[in-house]
């Protein structure tokens, strides 16, 4: 066999596989393939929304599909393996077959595509295309097109880096085509780039001397607050001192006119009537020459 046909063969067996699977696993959220040869056999990996339904209880789903490869497709010792798809919204097969699930229901084909294209780039996708062409709303065939974002459509990225689903609808007017193609988040495409912020030397010498600048402001402002210190320093100081001198007059006084916890005394002395008054939590009391006690003087004292 020449190495033509070997590739030919090889990628008719890949559709081939595919196709298997999309039919077989519908139900489980089928979301693609991928196929590798080993010296052990060919190892198949199966990405699915649900895997446990592709093994099936106690492996008996997985057995068959086993069965049933390497008797249509002569693969020699097949391993299929299940993967579980962790967000389906950025698989394009799964939502191409959503998308012709959908329109099979009844839903119109340009509702169908706008809510496809949005769930798939709010999930963070950095471009998506829908492509839905059949019988929409006549008998004359058409094709419909729904883009967001940022889409590869030609050359090596569009092979390597957009995910690409492919899902029929079939409607009583005739079968319509959906096909989604995804670019996923954090793909590198070969055209990006990044502006460089190159800074000239008037540019260095400007930024040089405003920082020094502001370094010579911080240390003015710095022995400015110092000053402020040493000021507000001497003034406490010496507002110490003068309320200590002021203490020690007025001790003298609040001694001779303070008796055990009261406040608030003011001491007047009469020199008329020769006796003094003082005034107690608003209450004027006086005290004679004959008596030794203060008593309000609205209180008459009774004579010794």
């Amino acid at each position: 066999m020449s190495v033509e046909k070997k590739f030919v063969k090889e990628g008719y067996t890949k559709s081939s596989l595919d196709e298997f699977f999309a039919e077989e696993l519908g139900r489980s959220g089928y979301g693609g393939m991928d196929i590798s040869r080993t010296p052990m056999g060919t190892q198949i990996t199966v990405y699915a929304e649900k895997p446990g339904m592709v093994i099936g209880r106690a492996g008996k789903v997985i057995r068959k599909l086993t069965r049933d490869i390497g008797e249509k497709f002569e693969i020699d010792n097949p391993q299929i393996n299940a993967q579980e798809i962790k967000k389906s919204e950025l698989n394009a097969q799964i939502m191409a077959n959503r998308l012709a699930t959908s329109i099979e229901r009844g839903w119109y084909f340009r509702k169908a595509g706008t809510n496809t294209l949005r769930a798939i780039m709010a999930s963070g996708a950095l471009g998506c295309e829908i492509v839905i062409s059949g019988k929409l709303t006549g008998a004359r065939s058409r094709v419909e097109k729904f883009i967001d974002g940022y889409i590869k459509h030609s050359g090596h990225p569009s092979s390597e880096i957009v995910d690409v689903g492919y899902a029929v609808a079939v409607k009583k007017l005739g079968t319509i085509g959906c096909q989604v193609r995804i670019v996923p988040p954090g793909a590198v495409l070969p055209d990006a780039f990044e502006m460089e912020n190159i800074v000239s030397p008037e540019a260095e010498s400007e930024t040089v001397g405003a920082e020094t600048e502001v370094e010579a402001e911080a240390v003015v402002a710095e022995e400015i607050d110092s000053d402020e210190v040493k000021a507000e320093t001497v003034e406490a100081e010496a507002e110490q001192k003068a309320y200590e001198e002021d203490a020690d007059d007025v001790s003298e006084v609040e001694a001779e006119t303070s008796t055990g916890d009261e406040s608030d005394i003011i001491v007047v002395e009469d020199s008329e009537d020769n006796e003094v008054r003082r005034l107690v939590d608003g209450v004027w009391q006086h005290k004679h020459d004959n008596y030794d006690y203060w008593h309000p003087m609205a209180r008459v004292h009774k004579e010794k």
